[in-house]
């Protein structure tokens, strides 16, 4: 602990604001030796009147899914009866426990949220994890999850991280600490009482700079140079290949019995002193006191170390694990594995036994593949994707014939994308160059998947290819690629060379001739959404409306958002916003967002919520919007998502708030991704709201500037959300020519969707463009088709435009009464621009209106703001804390504050204490 000052009293910070009810975590990352384990040992001594449970990532354990999570609830699972039922089938499902669909790691996450912090109501709770770089995916995800969830739940949360690349990728985000190096001064203090008092004063400058500041690393140096002559301090010191090779030559000099103990300790990940004991006894026949005095021999070594209890069977320092593993021979190895596979449970514990099995394997071996393809299948339905990546590239890997080994491999990359894990689903497809003939097009599907989740251009022509090829013999694989590959190109910056969103719309159209020849059409979601969109890409709205009309009518069909329509959500949302179809998009996101919920699938609700927002920013309650818009940040940063880009996707409520500075942000985090022009909705939602912005503002030549890309490159979607501003950014520019252009793209779409929402801004734009009476008609046609809709900032903008065009005309009585509907309505929903905007068209009628400030709200955070609306509807903390993924003790604490803001002291009293 020398050295350590700064360190320590981070730690103990943590630990007070846990004593006093809230949480925190913190990711200790530092080299192999730094100290780390040190650190946390110090804070579980200093966690007075902290209950303490630990946990430390094994390496031979690092595939078996959700282990390290399961053994680190095993305290507490004999309360898991008190869970919400959805969480509690999730976490026994990934158990083991029982059976059924397999659950959304997230919703495990919540699941051991909520057990967690319902401990900790009784006891303010330590969790320590330490080497978290060895802990499997499936509970590494989990736990990064609960640590981004807690806030005042009692509990702390440390994790000891390597710092090596990409180690534990899935804790990036949460608060770290690195621990460097000791300073020279406490280094030759620590030297000082480790080291014999007669070690040449050279040698220990020697071991001083070998060590470069590792604590553990001086000690073992200055534990092994004491009996050096003092010449030595010229020649290489006895670990300069590293640390483990010293703890390697120590165990070397350990008896065989306990030698053959340590290695056979290394193999198993459980830490059960009974089962290696039984273990070792399968390996060399020895009596139970030769067997203790092995592990006694062992301790006196330093190599291992007694535990909290005496079943336990701890090394002294994972670096020693690591050394011995890695140190010994391959047969000696795989002996240990078969002696561990003897003694471990097939029935109660497969996957261990399976795994145990295909280390003892040396070469192809039919019957432990199968095993390993069946836990493989087991691991699939408890939702470990990772697991059973790694059970079924093992058991490709013991898969003597060709055929067979190639389709598991591929099996294995498809479970690893599914688990969230692209660079390990690419490493396994390098397995596979070049491909075999039947599996080849697999191969590219996947390897597009890859691209896409990585961010690699290229990805939309390798789904491409690959629904070509599998289109003879897979139709639902290639129309599923088909699928993938819109979804890529709706989504992606820059689609690449060689394909564009046309050829996949036309690959995709022809493919379904050929398939149904037209003009059939299926009643399936997704084969109604790829016909759709690939129309509207290929040919335009006339055609694709109706068809995108009948799948957004599927995926309102009752019970279609827990059914296969889910998968593509995203391309439903769209079409509903590329149909102007507000009342498909608000029932859509909402219906899909609860489903999610009930899921727990979280990316899903990403995609949910962001619907949601868009659709309350067209209804012109922009608090409501903030509300989702919060929600998705918040599901992104839960999900480890980048916040670069999730974070600006809020610009259309920016936009329409006149909020020049967060508008002009996201358009510049566009710019700084992505340096060449951008493609894809993210970057047509930021043009719109840029466009929005400057038409608030009156900017009109800034706006036609933002807007005219999609006349002289138009997107494939999401440009028709700013062909109507352009319309009227260009005829107050004096463009007529840029207006009629968009005015001609703008009525294709419009009358081929007929919503009144399309037909309100067609009526709309063309009143903008026409002269005399024709310009009054149309603009009270646009109002006759707006009133009866929800869509408020497209009501007071046509009252604006309608009141604008009255006052030129000096119909200054009839103007008025526009422009205080629009001055009114735009200040109501708080669009600051626009509400100058209509001011100022007042004054110029005669009338005076005084600049109205938007009350001020209650200074809640948008999250505070969720859960007082949810309690004023009556929700318990549970049903909130379910609803948000928090836990009901965070869900209470914000709720104390609400009533504090808000100066209220009952749940009765919030329905007329919010604002709104």
């Amino acid at each position: 602990m020398k050295g350590r000052q700064s360190e320590r009293a981070e730690l103990e910070r943590l630990l007070d604001g846990v004593r006093a009810g809230m949480s925190g975590v913190l990711v200790l990352r530092g080299n192999a030796g730094i100290g780390k384990t040190t650190l946390l040992d110090h804070a579980v001594r200093s966690a007075s009147a902290l209950r303490v449970t630990r946990l430390a990532g094994v390496e031979a354990e690092q595939e078996l899914g959700f282990a390290a999570v399961h053994r680190l609830l095993l305290p507490f699972l004999d309360r898991r009866a008190d869970l919400p039922g959805p969480q509690l089938a999730a976490l026994e499902t990934a158990f083991g426990m029982k059976s059924g669909t397999a659950p959304d790691r997230f919703l495990v996450g919540l699941a051991v949220l909520t057990l967690l912090a319902g401990a900790a109501r009784r006891q303010p709770l330590l969790v320590v994890c330490d080497d978290a770089q060895w802990l499997d995916r499936e509970s590494l995800d989990v736990l990064a999850f609960v640590g981004r969830r807690l806030h005042a739940d009692g509990i702390a949360l440390l994790f000891a991280l390597r710092d090596e690349p990409d180690a534990a990728a899935g804790l990036a985000g949460l608060p770290e600490l690195a621990i460097p190096g000791l300073a020279d001064t406490d280094a030759r203090a620590l030297l000082a009482e480790h080291a014999d008092p007669t070690t040449d004063l050279l040698l220990r400058d020697r071991i001083i700079a070998e060590a470069a500041g590792n604590p553990l690393a001086l000690r073992e140096l200055a534990r092994g140079a004491g009996s050096l002559r003092p010449s030595a301090a010229g020649r290489p010191l006895p670990v300069s290949r590293g640390l483990e090779t010293r703890f390697l030559e120590r165990v070397r000099q350990l008896p065989a019995l306990a030698r053959r103990a340590v290695l056979t300790a290394a193999a198993d990940a459980t830490g059960d002193r009974d089962l290696v004991r039984r273990a070792l006894h399968r390996q060399v026949p020895s009596t139970p006191d030769e067997i203790d005095a092995a592990f006694e021999e062992a301790e006196r070594a330093d190599v291992l170390v007694p535990g909290p209890d005496v079943t336990d069977l701890l090394f002294r320092h994972p670096l020693i694990r690591s050394a011995v593993y890695t140190g010994a021979g391959r047969a000696e190895r795989r002996a240990a594995h078969a002696a561990l596979a003897d003694v471990t449970d097939p029935l109660a514990d497969p996957g261990r036994h399976a795994w145990h099995l295909a280390s003892a394997a040396d070469g192809p071996d039919v019957r432990v593949a199968d095993a390993l393809h069946a836990c493989a299948e087991r691991a699939k339905d408890n939702g470990g994707y990772l697991a059973r990546a790694a059970f079924l590239h093992r058991a490709a890997e013991l898969t003597e014939d060709t055929a067979t080994g190639a389709a598991r491999l591929l099996e294995a990359c498809a479970a690893a994308l599914m688990g969230g894990a692209p660079h390990r689903a690419e490493e396994l497809l390098t397995q596979m160059a070049p491909a075999p003939e039947p599996f080849a097009a697999h191969v590219d599907r996947l390897r597009g998947l890859v691209h896409l989740m990585v961010g690699k251009e290229g990805a939309v022509g390798l789904l491409h290819n690959a629904a070509l090829a599998l289109a003879s013999c897979d139709p639902q694989g290639s129309r599923d690629a088909l699928l993938e590959a819109v979804d890529a190109a709706m989504v992606v910056p820059r689609i690449g060379p060689g394909t564009s969103m046309a050829r996949v719309a036309r690959t995709a159209l022809d493919l379904r001739d050929r398939r149904t020849g037209p003009p059939q059409h299926s009643a399936d979601p997704a084969d109604l959404l790829l016909e759709g969109h690939a129309r509207l890409a290929a040919v335009g709205h006339t055609e694709a409306a109706p068809v995108l009309r009948a799948a957004l009518t599927a995926m309102r069909a009752p019970g279609a958002e827990h059914g296969g329509a889910v998968r593509w959500s995203l391309l439903g949302m769209l079409a509903a916003i590329e149909t102007w179809d507000i009342n498909a998009l608000s029932e859509c996101g909402q219906r899909y967002a609860d489903a999610a919920r009930s899921h727990g699938a979280l990316r899903m609700l990403q995609i949910a919520s962001h619907a949601n927002a868009t659709a309350e920013v067209f209804r012109g309650d922009l608090a409501t919007a903030q509300l989702h818009f919060a929600e998705f940040k918040d599901v992104a940063d839960a999900t480890g998502a980048d916040s670069r880009l999730s974070h600006p996707t809020d610009a259309m409520l920016h936009g329409w708030r006149g909020d020049e500075t967060a508008t002009l942000a996201a358009v510049r985090a566009q710019q700084e991704l992505y340096p060449e022009r951008p493609g894809g909705v993210p970057a047509q939602l930021v043009r719109a709201a840029n466009v929005v912005l400057r038409l608030g503002q009156g900017l009109y030549a800034e706006a036609q500037a933002a807007a005219a890309p999609v006349l002289d490159d138009p997107p494939p979607h999401g440009g028709g959300l700013v062909l109507p501003g352009l319309v009227e950014a260009a005829v107050r520019n004096h463009d007529t020519g840029t207006a009629q252009r968009a005015l001609d793209r703008l009525t294709e779409r419009a009358e081929a969707c007929a919503t009144p929402w399309a037909l309100g801004l067609l009526a709309r734009s063309r009143a903008v463009m026409a002269a005399g009476a024709e310009a009054d008609a149309l603009f009270r046609d646009a109002a006759a088709h707006l009133d009866p809709t929800p869509l408020g900032t497209e009501k007071a903008h046509t009252h604006l435009l309608h009141g604008e065009w009255l006052r030129r005309r000096r119909r200054r009585g009839d103007a008025r009464v526009h422009l205080r509907a629009a001055h009114e309505a735009f200040t109501r929903m708080g669009a600051t621009a626009f509400a100058e905007r209509a001011r100022l068209e007042l004054r110029a009628t005669g009338e005076h209106p005084r600049r109205r400030n938007t009350p001020a709200p209650a200074d809640l955070t948008p999250q505070e703001t969720r859960i007082a609306r949810m309690a004023a509807d009556g929700a318990t903390n549970q049903e909130i804390a379910t609803h948000l993924f928090l836990s009901a003790s965070t869900v209470e604490y914000h709720l104390a504050k609400v009533f504090r803001k808000l100066g209220v002291t009952s749940r009765r009293s919030l329905r007329t204490a919010l604002p709104g």
